[in-house]
């Protein structure tokens, strides 16, 4: 709960760092000039460093990194000493995420000049980034004795040697901040969170109190001050606090959501709802506030405070108070998906899409409860709508292809997803669901060999995908063939599920295809007490093993059965009239 109440000054020190910084560095104070200058090299050579040092920077500039790279490094092997190509190779390796050359580069341009501020504002970048940060505090230290009128450089340096755990330099740092530039709330409470984190409470407290005393009408500090009493499981003294931020400001938004909290911890929901309602109430509460603060209420399904009847009127509250913002009505889809009403929440995001179209997000889950609601057609023509905005999305040629396949479309479901193959890039996750998706078109249209060996792909890339063993062992199982590698595929499947209704029945056909009914008998009875008796498909199988087992009365009744349920074979009906299984 901390800083909540606090309106964070930003702090941003921009790094000079561009190529055309760079070039402008190197104009202005030509270092490979002067370094060559002292350095025992030829005419020749100090020629060359300078074309090869420009062209670094020319392709550096184009996106060719690595001949920048191969381009610096030559020019190091003219003049090992030369800081600016030190400095080139450091913020390339920076930016590839090679921090460990690029520091090592630094320290050594460091070493050579140690009064350049670029080399040490870079190297405390890299250094914070590797939570080294009692080195990058001592980079900043050195940067502001150089330029002591940049304050920048103290902030850093104290938020870094806090982050180092040196609470006590860091303190020190605070205290000669403060004397330059006045007490501010920043300060202040970075002040309270160091003594907090060393475990000084008192003065942590009076930090706080100082700020108070500053300014007696602000409520935020009362705020800081609730939070830290709440912090330490005082709650009489955070009441008091939260009450005095209503006796100076009312209507303040923060402190009713505070208070809301507050009694929900204390189970006293009937002031909860008091608070909370007067919250959502509030028009001069940020539409954000409004819309984290129901997130976070309703986050725990399992246990939930308010009731429904409560949470729908928060909702109805939002959309009264803030028609204007969209996402007001991405909370009330949410809330209706929550209430089972897909349609009705769908609704409300192609409302929201009229005026947010370019919002990719909502596209996708607009396009997701439809696929909840098994709508494909809808799910196609969405999808498509969405591509024409989206084209580099792979989700939505994903999407589509599910949409083709459950339509029959299968050469437009293998099309759409060469179309989306180039957005894969390294999308390991999306590259299985395309060849998935693949194996399926190809095997429908009965290209067999590219569609198992989309499941091989498959396989190869994650050899514990259960539903492409199942798919791929069922398929070959009707078709009879390879039944050795249907059977492994199978048998893995069932091992690592062996509650899968589908996995139960596609082994127990493998089986029943090798002839080998009685084992075939135990896993497909396994299948139908796991749910598989609601499955018409399942439920034929059943009758089919029966009948090769010599129980034709059993079969016949696991037959009709399974008419009942529907989703049976082709060959249903005849087996059912002839009383006999058949298989073509």
């Amino acid at each position: 709960m901390k800083n909540r109440y606090l309106a964070s000054i930003a702090l941003v020190l921009i790094l000079a760092t561009s190529c055309s910084t760079a070039k402008k560095n190197v104009k202005s104070t030509p270092l490979a000039k002067s370094e060559l200058t002292e350095s025992a090299i030829s005419e020749d050579e100090k020629n060359e460093f300078e074309y090869t040092f420009i062209e670094g920077l020319k392709q550096k500039m184009i996106g060719n990194q690595q001949a920048a790279i191969t381009l610096f490094s030559k020019c190091l092997e003219i003049n090992p000493n030369s800081t600016s190509a030190m400095f080139e190779l450091a913020k390339i390796h920076s930016g590839n995420s090679d921090q460990t050359s690029a520091s090592l580069l630094l320290e050594k341009a460091i070493s050579i000049d140690p009064a350049n501020k670029w080399f040490k504002l870079l190297l405390a970048q890299i250094y914070q980034q590797g939570k080294q940060y009692a080195k990058a505090a001592a980079l900043y230290q050195q940067l502001y004795k150089i330029d002591p009128e940049n304050i920048e450089y103290l902030y850093m340096n104290a938020s870094l040697l806090s982050s180092a755990q040196k609470f006590d330099q860091a303190i020190d740092v605070y205290n000669e901040l403060e004397k330059k530039v006045g007490m501010n709330d920043q300060i202040s409470v970075e002040k309270e969170q160091i003594y907090q984190a060393a475990g000084k409470k008192k003065e942590a407290m009076a930090e706080l109190q100082k700020l108070i005393d500053s300014n007696p009408k602000e409520p935020r500090y009362y705020g800081l001050m609730a939070d830290f009493y709440l912090n330490e499981k005082d709650d009489v003294n955070a009441l008091k606090y939260y009450n005095k931020i209503l006796e100076i400001d009312p209507d303040n938004g923060f402190v009713l959501f505070s208070l809301t909290s507050y009694y929900r911890q204390k189970e006293d929901k009937a002031k909860a709802w008091e608070y909370v309602r007067k919250g959502f109430l509030n028009k001069s509460v940020e539409v954000d506030t409004k819309i984290q603060y129901y997130l976070m209420m309703t986050s725990d399904h399992d246990k939930p405070f308010f009731t429904d009847e409560q949470v729908g009127e928060l909702v109805d509250i939002l959309l009264k108070t803030n028609s204007d913002d969209f996402r007001v009505y991405t909370v009330y889809a949410e809330y209706l998906i929550s209430k089972g009403k897909l349609a009705e929440a769908r609704e409300q995001l192609r409302k929201v899409l009229e005026t947010q179209k370019d919002n990719y997000a909502l596209w996708e889950r607009m396009i997701l409860i439809s696929n909840d609601m098994q709508d494909f057609k809808s799910i196609y023509t969405d999808s498509e709508k969405a591509l024409a905005l989206f084209p580099n999305q792979p989700e939505l040629y994903a999407l589509k292809a599910v949409a083709c396949l459950q339509l029959e479309k299968y050469t437009e479901a293998i099309d759409i997803l060469k179309e989306g193959d180039p957005y894969l890039l390294d999308n390991k996750v999306m590259k299985i669901q395309f060849d998935l998706y693949r194996a399926e078109a190809f095997y429908k249209l009965d290209r067999v060999e590219e569609a198992f060996k989309a499941y091989d792909d498959v396989l190869k890339l994650d050899p514990e995908n259960w539903g492409a063993m199942n798919n791929y062992a069922y398929y070959l199982s009707l078709r009879n063939e390879n039944l050795d590698k249907a059977e492994e595929l199978g048998s893995q499947a069932v091992r690592a599920n062996p509650a899968n209704s589908t996995y139960l029945d596609t082994y127990a056909w493998v089986l029943f295809m090798r002839k080998d009914y009685k084992l075939a008998k135990f896993y497909m009875e396994t299948a139908i007490k796991n749910g598989g008796d609601k499955n018409g498909v399942i439920v034929e199988h059943y009758g089919d093993i029966l009948f090769m087992l010599g129980e034709k009365q059993e079969a016949m009744e696991q037959w009709k059965k399974a008419l009942g349920i529907g989703e049976g074979s082709k060959l249903l009906n005849e087996k059912i009239k002839q009383e006999r299984y058949l298989d073509k």
